[in-house]
């Protein structure tokens, strides 16, 4: 059988034809990325506005691109064109890429190399200096993440098959395991910055999930219900006194009602001009919350918001007689708090998947896969879509307002700039990336959109590799942006592109062929 990756007569050869692709790119990438990555704004001593220049860090990402280019074309597409070539002494395929990949004797390498840099971290960081030890910490985090993922290459079947139940096992010991690894103090971080807050955005894009995913309305103003909930949460406890557990359900109600506010205008509205509208509501409920200063304090914000209790049974404030480690005799330590707010929102987060698992399969929620389809066929089957429409809004906005408060007791303060649109754009592309109605893709989606973007953060060896000015987290969006193009190219529907009725025939039926030709069958 002829080669497939073979070049026709009148084309030229993959090299040459990878190399002027190559030089294609790097002018494309050039031309995007001089105003983002080759001149940066600054202030002088003398607070004055000026440009900095970084061509070294700009002919860096170009070439980066121009070699993934190059490599793609002549590599890359002829070794996955030649896996569709049977060979012709066998009579069978190539192996498959990932099982050449994921061998054995690589998988105990990469743990070797892992256990040896991690546990020699302190020591090689010393002997070999800043420069060397960057370079040392690519290799380890390459070696852990190939171990990992050999892991669930050679155990998938059983993962995706109870993928859900051992999601739930690691959420429920990962702040034991943090504590464990790095100690109370250091699994601050951790626990904070990772797991509550990844948490947090699984909550909102499952709670948008009820009115993108299901019902089939693009609601760009999100972030309003999620500024209702804080605020909510933040005036009442702060004026009040009143307890979490109160105010909880009372900023939950409280966005639920704004849902149908916003509802009743967009009945008759769809698509683009919906987006619009909610876009609006979300940017009219962060100006009332700058200029409303009597209520809301403006641009200020509220600080001094109360912490969450135990159900009044002890609380997390060291001056208390009542505080945890006094009550259990512990020692003191601000980790506390931290550990029992992120079992707080895994408890919301995974009570609002049960809440949208149940109303799915209930009418409710198959009146909303019906609006979602086609609304004039929903309409001719005598569904009420005014109603259908008023519980998507209110039911997402609800748990958008759970969220919110559960964000203003843990940051102790709200402020405007806290819900601007771009929130609402990033928990909507969640949404998109993990896939329209998935509650598994929503979650991984969270976790490697907002994970990743944290985790830039801890990339302080990358200064020793492009310079002490480079600043990993500035560069969070770019990689945003390029992680949903490559998914929306890779996955068009989404990490799990799963738009399955909930309503279906269990057994398969003969139906005579006069029933089909009238149109019955």
């Amino acid at each position: 059988m002829a080669d497939v990756a073979s070049t026709k007569p009148g084309e030229p050869a993959p090299i040459q034809r990878a190399i002027r692709e190559a030089l294609f790119a790097g002018l494309i990438s050039f031309g995007l990325f001089v105003m983002f990555i080759g001149l940066k704004t600054d202030q002088n001593i003398r607070n004055e506005l000026v440009i900095v220049q970084r061509w070294g860090t700009l002919a860096i990402v170009v070439g980066l691109v121009m070699i993934g280019r190059f490599l793609m074309v002549a590599y890359l597409r002829p070794y996955f064109a030649n896996q569709k070539v049977v060979n012709i002494a066998t009579g069978l395929l190539p192996d498959s890429s990932a099982k050449r990949f994921f061998k054995l004797p690589y998988f105990i390498v990469a743990v070797i190399v892992a256990a040896v840099l991690l546990f020699f971290s302190g020591t090689l960081a010393g002997a070999l200096g800043p420069q060397a030890s960057a370079y040392v910490g690519l290799i380890r985090g390459a070696a852990i993440i190939y171990a990992l993922a050999s892991v669930f290459y050679y155990y998938r079947t059983f993962i995706l098959a109870h993928f859900s139940l051992l999601a739930i096992i690691a959420m429920v010991i990962y702040p034991v395991l943090m504590v464990a690894l790095f100690g109370f103090q250091g699994s601050l971080k951790w626990v904070d910055n990772f797991g509550i807050q990844i948490l947090i955005y699984v909550m909102l894009a499952w709670g948008l999930n009820i009115v993108v995913g299901l019902a089939g309305l693009l609601d760009l103003g999100y972030v309003a219900f999620y500024a209702v909930g804080a605020y909510s949460y933040a005036l009442l406890g702060t004026h009040f006194g009143w307890s979490f557990w109160i105010l909880l359900p009372a900023a939950g109600l409280m966005a639920a009602f704004w849902g149908v506010i916003l509802g009743f205008p967009v009945l008759r509205l769809r698509g683009d001009y919906l987006a619009i509208v909610t876009l609006a509501f979300g940017e009219i409920i962060r100006l009332v919350l700058i200029n409303w200063r009597e209520v809301t304090n403006g641009s200020a914000g509220i600080s001094g918001i109360p912490k969450v209790t135990f159900f009044g049974w002890f609380n997390f404030d060291v001056s208390s007689p009542d505080y945890i480690a006094k009550v259990f005799g512990l020692a003191t330590s601000g980790a506390y708090y931290k550990i029992f707010l992120y079992y707080l929102i895994l408890a919301l987060a995974l009570i609002t998947a049960f809440v949208t698992i149940r109303l799915r399969r209930m009418p409710v929620g198959r009146a909303w896969e019906a609006l979602r389809e086609d609304e004039i066929a929903c309409r001719s089957l005598g569904i009420n879509t005014t109603n259908t429409k008023l519980t998507a809004f209110a039911i997402g906005a609800m748990f958008g307002g759970f969220a919110g408060s559960f964000f203003a007791a843990r940051q102790g303060f709200v402020s405007p700039e806290s819900f601007v649109f771009l929130e609402s754009a990033i928990i909507l592309a969640i949404v998109v990336l993990g896939g329209m109605g998935s509650l598994v893709g929503i979650a991984i989606a969270a976790l490697v959109m907002i994970g990743g973007t944290e985790i830039l953060r801890e990339m302080t060896f990358l200064k020793a590799i492009f310079g002490q000015s480079f600043t990993p987290e500035l560069y969070r969006m770019l990689l945003f942006g390029l992680a949903m193009v490559i998914v929306m190219v890779w996955k068009p529907r989404g990490f799990v592109g799963s738009r399955e009725p909930t309503a279906f025939l269990r057994e398969r039926k003969a139906v005579s062929s006069s029933f089909t030709k009238e149109g019955h069958g």
